[in-house]
């Protein structure tokens, strides 16, 4: 009986004030238990260190003075110089103080001041057919129209003799495209006198010395340009070069 009294006794306890005894006993087990755990977490995170062990870096000492590398020389290739240039010796030439004197040719030049002669005369005779007329117009019979003229168209049959009218030398013979079969004679002093519409057979030749009334050739009808004016000689002069009125020295 007395046991069964003492377990109601400790039962009621329990029931009781032993409840709280219990629960205070409990929370300060887990409170001891969860600060020995926190410690222990702690610790080993303390103690833990990195894989590879700790690793200590020095900063060397920016005020020592490095020891000065000397740069690199870099030797430049040597150039060869151009070979010396040799002035080759001049030849000179050796004096030939035998050399006979140049002859001088004594000959006098020709005087183009004046002509060979000062006397003149018509080439044929007969009527002037057309002028000279180079700063006016005169009719053109052949081509119909009007244009200068740069001589004179002395009428004359054909076959009838040239003459030269003056002395001088025979410089060009050709056959002209428009004024046919064509003499000149150069009289000097710039003095020159031309003969169309003359046959192909001619009585001089190149370079021929003609006197005053010497005969060039015949009348003929090689100028295809003076078709249309009657059977005729065709007389130019001209003065250094300018045309010139043959009348000028015809007397």
């Amino acid at each position: 009986m007395k046991n069964r009294s003492f377990l109601r006794k400790l039962g009621d306890f329990a029931m009781g004030k032993g409840f709280y005894i219990v629960l205070f006993l409990c929370v300060a087990t887990i409170g001891i238990s969860g600060y020995y755990l926190l410690q222990t977490v702690m610790g080993g995170l303390r103690s833990t260190e990195p894989v590879g062990g700790g690793a200590s870096v020095t900063i060397p000492d920016q005020s020592v003075t490095r020891p000065s590398v000397p740069a690199p020389s870099v030797t430049e290739p040597e150039v060869a110089s151009p070979p010396p240039v040799v002035s080759k010796p001049q030849a000179v030439t050796p004096s030939q103080p035998d050399d006979p004197e140049p002859v001088k040719d004594d000959t006098p030049e020709p005087d183009t001041s004046k002509t060979l002669s000062n006397v003149f005369t018509w080439p044929v005779k007969g009527a002037v057919l057309r002028e000279y007329s180079v700063e006016t117009l005169s009719y053109d019979p052949t081509l119909e129209d009007w244009r200068t003229h740069g001589g004179l168209d002395i009428a004359a049959d054909k076959g009838v003799q040239v003459l030269s009218i003056s002395a001088g030398t025979v410089e060009q013979i050709y056959d002209d495209g428009l004024m046919g079969t064509t003499v000149v004679v150069n009289h000097g002093g710039g003095l020159r006198s031309w003969y169309s519409n003359l046959d192909a057979e001619t009585a001089v030749q190149v370079g021929d010395s003609v006197d005053i009334g010497g005969i060039l050739g015949t009348v003929g009808s090689t100028a295809i340009a003076e078709a249309g004016v009657a059977s005729h000689i065709h007389l130019e002069t001209d003065l250094n070069g300018k045309p010139v009125d043959p009348r000028d020295y015809l007397s």
